[in-house]
């Protein structure tokens, strides 16, 4: 299996998950201005809720996947008061014809105060222990 990682982050939050998971999984993280040039079986892709929805860069980014280097797509992030971004990371897959696999990985992230110091070291384990759960399948 090949892997990619790719991530949006305004905060930083996101990028310390990213790099767990990229570490788990073998690979670089990468932000989003760095295309998916290779084929690769799955994308895991980094991002989190501003404003109620995912950053446009972030729809921009999921439109411009090539169907045929992307085998599918896997969620995960952090936010401070919402939790999931995988239903609006799919409207935009499914636009661009690629899979959203229904497990995804999420914690809370500090912003303003909020969930001061998350993720923290045991998110950061949690999120390369899910990374670790898509090896080999």
């Amino acid at each position: 299996m090949k892997y990619a990682v790719r991530y949006y982050t305004k905060t930083g939050n996101t990028e310390k998950l990213a790099n767990a998971v990229a570490q788990a999984l073998g690979v670089e993280a990468l932000p989003i201005s760095e295309p998916v040039s290779e084929e690769v079986d799955i994308l895991f892709l980094g991002n989190s809720y501003y404003a109620f929805g995912i950053d446009p860069e972030v729809s921009a980014f999921v439109a411009s996947l090539d169907k045929n280097k992307v085998g599918k797509i896997v969620n995960f992030g952090s936010a401070a008061m919402l939790n999931s971004t995988r239903k609006k990371v799919k409207v935009q897959a499914d636009k661009a014809g690629i899979p959203v696999d229904e497990r995804e990985f999420h914690c809370r992230g500090e912003f303003r105060g909020l969930h001061k110091g998350r993720p923290d070291a045991k998110d950061i384990k949690a999120a390369a222990d899910f990374a670790k759960t898509f090896i080999d399948r």
